[in-house]
């Protein structure tokens, strides 16, 4: 029998969406077809439509959800500050539904999602895509076969140039819109308050920890998220800091019989810094990420060794050129069409959030 094509709704067309997720999806017609698209900008709808051939364009998730009774999946990456109200919704409406990373900006928000996809049944699959990269499956099981006995310390960077340094080399030709009604942004400026008040408390009050707390459920999400599946949750804090802007933070973890230290900024370097390295009593394992807004970058494993005979090995392992997106797209069809598991769940996703928390209260 002939695998299903799945019917697909995205919202929110920004910058992910336009430089990754449609472009990909486009790519995978043999697994997705986008048949709608959601946006509060008209000149994103109007743009987004003609470029990948898209005709049913809406202003807001009801009107579409009013008659989307032959979409299968719904892909949320609007902004962050809805992506519990979409989320809920879809699945509401018995959608499966795949939304972008961050899920949620509190625990709250975390609950609900999980409390819906509970009732409804669907599938809700988490878009932390270098959990998916054949490079970083292949470090997880060096790191599993080595034990975690045998960790000695980790370290886990990601201090990269503003996306719009990548962005503008993609070749997807993106465009920015700036036409949203005034108060749809007004709303969600509101939304973002009322939403950091519920994660932080009083601390919203102070403008560095909103911008902490900012980049740490945007960029931060990537990197905690695979150190989570690597190593597991950490025991404590030991100590963070951050720079007058917030644009930097460190960390250092504890773990049993060892630390992690973790690093994240933005700056203006064109250049794209990211990587996990667990160093054991024998081996340093090591997985390097490249910018996502420039499709086929390679994603590799490095090992540096002692061979028997005394030489210095230093191994790099390349298992594919394909994107860490298709990739996630597979898993994401594997769950909806076939049953699988899915590893980037909300309760896994949940956890992100418990970790922020333990940062913002240690610094």
């Amino acid at each position: 029998m002939a695998s299903p094509v799945l019917r697909v709704a995205v919202v929110g067309i920004g910058e992910v969406a336009l430089n990754t997720h449609l472009p990909n999806l486009a790519l995978c017609s043999h697994w997705f077809k986008v048949v709608a698209l959601v946006d509060v900008s008209p000149g994103a709808l109007a743009h987004a439509g003609a470029k990948f051939g898209v005709e049913r364009l809406y202003t807001s998730l009801d009107a579409l959800l009013a008659e989307a009774g032959d979409i299968d999946l719904v892909m949320v990456m609007s902004a962050n500050e809805y992506h519990v109200e979409h989320t809920t919704a879809a699945l509401r409406a018995g959608k499966h539904v795949f939304v972008e990373k961050p899920m949620a900006l509190s625990l709250e928000g975390a609950d609900a999602i999980e409390a819906a996809r509970v009732q409804s049944g669907r599938v809700v699959f988490v878009g932390y895509m270098r959990r998916y990269a054949e490079a970083y499956l292949r470090v997880k099981d060096l790191v599993a076969a080595a034990g975690r006995e045998n960790i000695n310390y980790v370290r886990v960077r990601d201090l990269i140039g503003k996306n719009e340094h990548f962005v503008s080399q993609s070749g997807a030709f993106p465009l920015k819109f700036t036409d949203a009604p005034p108060s749809a942004v007004a709303e969600r400026a509101t939304r973002s308050d009322a939403m950091l008040r519920e994660a932080i408390g009083k601390r919203a009050d102070n403008p560095l920890d909103r911008e902490t707390w900012a980049l740490l459920t945007s960029l931060a999400s990537h990197d905690i998220s695979a150190m989570r599946e690597l190593i597991g949750m950490p025991e404590r804090v030991v100590g963070a800091s951050r720079s007058p802007d917030s644009q930097f933070i460190w960390v250092m973890f504890q773990y049993p019989g060892f630390v992690a230290y973790y690093e994240v900024g933005i700056d203006n370097v064109k250049l794209f810094d990211a990587h996990i390295e667990v160093y054991t009593t024998d081996r340093r394992i090591k997985v390097t990420y490249d910018t996502p807004y420039v499709k086929g970058l390679p994603i590799t494993a490095t090992v540096l060794s002692t061979k028997p005979n005394g030489d210095f090995s230093e191994e790099v392992l390349r298992p594919t050129y394909e994107d860490a997106f298709t990739l996630e797209y597979r898993q994401l069809y594997a769950a909806v069409v076939h049953g699988a598991p899915v590893k980037t769940s909300p309760l896994d996703s949940r956890d992100d959030l418990v970790i922020f928390k333990m940062i913002m209260d240690a610094l």
